[in-house]
């Protein structure tokens, strides 16, 4: 099949003297966003020829403890909903979404 259509994101991270994240901007050409501020992002890639997953992990200085709690929840969540799409595993999927639950229930105690 040709490809017929390409499609950019972008990830702009501001960086301090110490290269610490002061600002995070991202983009999407096919969602219409042009330099979005986020507080924190998580990016995963998956390098199929060495069966390894590359990941950039930034968040900014001033990411709220409390967000950066809900970020991960709602992360958790995405990620279960996306792996039950992907694999069909109904079993590992109904674990995680327990997982979930418990993330979320015990993350409101701390």
């Amino acid at each position: 099949m040709a490809i017929v259509h390409k499609s950019e994101i972008k990830i702009k991270v501001g960086l301090d003297e110490n290269r610490v994240p002061e600002q995070l901007f991202w983009s999407a050409d096919d969602g219409n966003i042009e330099n979005m501020e986020a507080k924190a992002t998580l990016l995963s890639v998956w390098d199929s020829a060495e069966k390894e997953t590359f990941r950039v992990n930034l968040w900014t200085k001033d990411m709220p403890v409390n967000e950066m709690k809900q970020f991960f929840h709602q992360t958790l969540v995405s990620m279960t909903d996306t792996y039950e799409t992907a694999t069909g595993d109904e079993k590992m999927t109904a674990t995680m979404r327990d997982f979930c639950a418990y993330f979320l229930e015990n993350m409101m105690k701390s």
